[in-house]
């Protein structure tokens, strides 16, 4: 449904004050115990404020919007390029359509007077020549010393993290914007740099390591550390609730060490807005949800779900499909995240393409009902893939590609085979947090150091499963190649020689044994290998061995010249309760770059396996789906989202593709008891079976999203 002007003018005083910051969502903490505002957070918007806003923003429509929302916070743009204030800041370029106006005081009025919170955005990534001829220090320099300008505005130029801009400029500024307005938070737009590192030769980073490599980033953590504390800091100078957070985001390919950043980031913001690439699967923000999940320790994690055209090329200020729009923030509230609605200013202020509106008012309202069911606890995930932050940073050559690609081919296995699963970050292999998992996979996390090595192999001896593949542990935290694998004590298995790649075929393996992780192949003594295989020495009893990869071009030279190898490619074995599985082949990256279904099933099957077929919950039926079960306020929710569609994988979703029945089962902890079972989204209560410690029940279908209730004491 579109919204136009004229209905949205027409927001009356009593939908804005129906949008109040709701009951305490944490009725259940202790008496008396003070929970911070920024951890009641469910529903956050922003419209990004252009430069002509000022000219043109009515902010009482503005604020009658979020309002309408029921958001519990908004943003208020400060900036660092452009004052949205009369600022007094040196080089802080105030709006050329300002005008004497104070449109920062304006936003931040209206919000209150609605009683949402606001958060003041900053960004202190750029800034205009006349700075850079005043304070030539301040700014990134390329190897000739010269300054880099940004890439789409050659007259801003990228500012450097390890420079006074820093510790000098954006404090004014923040402390400027504390002293005028009642805020109640400080916030980065661009910072810290999503992705690689920064690569700089100003006089403040020359003698820094390399910017490419472990040593570098270490000391880039520690700045970044160092300042979120300093600005933390101003933020308090206002309040002890007030807070500073960053724009962070980038999913495991996040810029600084994200465990650094552990108990000092109180709300962590990831700018994964929407699908950016020609290629990408519809995912991408569940997998950073999981991230959240992983080293946020149940603290505020906000996604932004853009509403306008994201992707290549990308159009700004102009509206997505609705049903994109929606999966991501379907995906933002599976996966654990807060919603962070947003869009670009445009020509009226609130956007000359107005479509954007009521989908947001929708969702936040339906979001809003059920407020109780989308606090979660915890996860009751007992599978964690381990997301090496250090090995997609350093672990890079063009042969091997991106190595997201071993994290996307596990993925899809998973979802396939749908499996309960959490991320686990490498920092905590030597942690109590991995007692918490019964199975452990390692998609080809090539760097492991010493530590998280040893804390596999204490794991594995309590009874632990464990699935690695390729290269794991093959080099150290440095990224320096061991001799041997850091873990091949722990299968068995030793390197011999360099990896190797594919001539024509791609390695291919040789059924040798039968096993549970071959079940389902009939008819056939060979399967598909990976493109890129470590070579290992023979070992007893190997599942599969390798046949070495042979040209494709003519047929007539299409065998094998080698009969038999004794090279393993294939390793299975129990030691104890512990189950253990090595693929010597990157499976994971090959299975998502081919599509091969082959090595999608070996994954499936091997999970399987190890997990011995045991989960907390199981979602039987037709579609493929992505699947995650909370611990919450009210007892227990399980989120079934619907990729079942034709742009789950390129583009946009355009419509939904509904599915049938989904029959679920689920463990529910001795003296827990559920009493009700209402589906979210359909808005009924649905009939379940309730035995000992297991209660069942069926989803009559799904559209693009369902939550399942369930109410528990």
């Amino acid at each position: 449904m579109e919204i136009n002007r004229r209905s949205f003018v027409a927001l009356t005083a009593t939908a804005a004050a129906a949008a109040s910051v709701p009951a305490h969502i944490f009725a259940a903490a202790p008496v008396g115990e003070h929970i911070p505002w920024h951890q009641k957070v469910r529903r956050v918007g922003q419209l990004n404020i252009t430069e002509h806003d000022p000219a043109v923003l009515n902010v009482e429509e503005w604020a009658d919007y979020w309002a309408s929302l029921k958001c519990d916070a908004v943003l208020a743009s400060v900036t660092g390029i452009i004052a949205f204030y009369p600022s007094e800041v040196p080089f802080h370029r105030r709006s050329k359509f300002l005008n004497g106006r104070d449109l920062t005081g304006e936003l931040v009025a209206a919000a209150k007077k609605r009683n949402m919170r606001v958060v003041a955005r900053f960004s202190p990534d750029l800034n205009w020549g006349d700075a850079l001829q005043a304070h030539p220090e301040w700014f990134r320099r390329d190897k000739l010393g010269n300054p880099i300008p940004a890439a789409e505005e050659p007259a801003l130029y990228n500012t450097c993290i390890f420079t006074t801009y820093m510790t000098e400029h954006m404090p004014a500024l923040m402390r400027e914007v504390n002293t005028r307005y009642e805020i109640d938070g400080l916030f980065t737009n661009a910072w810290p740099i999503i992705g690689r590192m920064p690569e700089c030769y100003c006089a403040a980073c020359k003698d820094l390591p390399h910017f490419d490599t472990p040593a570098y980033w270490q000391k880039y953590t520690e700045r970044v550390v160092f300042l979120w504390k300093m600005w933390d800091g101003i933020a308090k100078q206002k309040g002890p609730d007030n807070l500073f957070f960053a724009n962070m985001g980038g999913a495991i390919e996040s810029g600084p060490d994200m465990t650094a950043l552990k108990g000092l980031a109180q709300w962590y913001n990831c700018d994964n807005q929407g699908r950016g690439g020609e290629e990408e699967a519809i995912w991408g923000c569940s997998l950073q949800g999981r991230v959240c999940n992983a080293i946020m320790d149940g603290h505020t994690a906000t996604n932004v779900t853009a509403a306008y055209a994201t992707g290549k090329p990308r159009w700004r200020n102009i509206h997505k499909s609705t049903q994109e729009a929606q999966m991501w923030m379907d995906e933002t509230v599976a996966s654990g995240m807060v919603p962070w609605y947003h869009f670009i200013g445009g020509e009226d202020g609130l956007g000359a393409d107005r479509r954007w509106h009521e989908p947001g008012r929708e969702f936040y309202d339906w979001l809003a009902l059920h407020d109780q069911h989308l606090v979660n606890k915890s996860s009751i995930a007992d599978i964690a893939v381990v997301m090496g932050q250090r090995t997609q940073r350093f672990y890079r050559s063009p042969e091997l590609g991106d190595p997201m690609m071993n994290i996307h081919g596990i993925y899809q296995a998973l979802l396939e085979g749908r499996f309960l699963f959490d991320f686990l970050h490498e920092h905590d292999l030597t942690t109590q947090k991995i007692r918490k998992y019964k199975t452990i996979l390692l998609p080809n996390i090539a760097l492991l150091s010493d530590a998280e090595c040893a804390g596999l192999r204490s794991f594995a001896q309590n009874g632990g499963s464990i699935m690695a593949s390729f290269e794991t542990s093959l080099y150290n935290e440095n990224n320096q190649r061991r001799k041997d694998f850091g873990i091949a004590d722990l299968f068995g298995i030793h390197a011999i020689g360099e990896r190797r790649t594919r001539v024509g075929n791609a390695f291919m393996g040789r059924i040798e044994r039968s096993h549970p992780i071959l079940d389902g192949f009939t008819d056939t003594d060979w399967l598909p290998g990976a493109q890129w295989l470590q070579p290992t020495a023979p070992v007893q009893n190997p599942i599969m061995t390798v046949i070495p990869p042979y040209v494709n071009y003519p047929p007539e030279l299409a065998y094998p010249p080698v009969e038999k190898t004794d090279m393993p490619d294939l390793v299975a074995k129990e030691v104890g309760r512990s189950r253990l599985v090595y693929f010597a082949g990157d499976i994971e990256r090959t299975s998502w770059q081919s599509g091969n279904t082959d090595l999608a099933m070996l994954l499936r099957n091997s999970v399987r396996w190890l997990s011995r077929g045991d989960a907390p919950a199981t979602v039987e039926g037709k579609g493929l789906v992505e699947t995650f079960a909370w611990e919450t306020q009210a007892g227990y929710a399980l989120h079934v989202l619907n990729y079942t569609n034709p742009g789950a994988f390129k583009g946009w979703i355009r419509e939904y593709y509904p599915i049938g029945e989904q029959r679920v089962k689920m463990s529910i902890p001795q003296g827990r008891r559920v009493s009700r079972v209402q589906l979210l989204r359909s808005g009924k209560d649905i009939p379940f079976n309730r035995t000992e410690g297991v209660i069942e029940f069926v989803i009559p279908g799904v559209l693009d999203y369902e939550i399942a209730a369930m109410y528990a004491t």
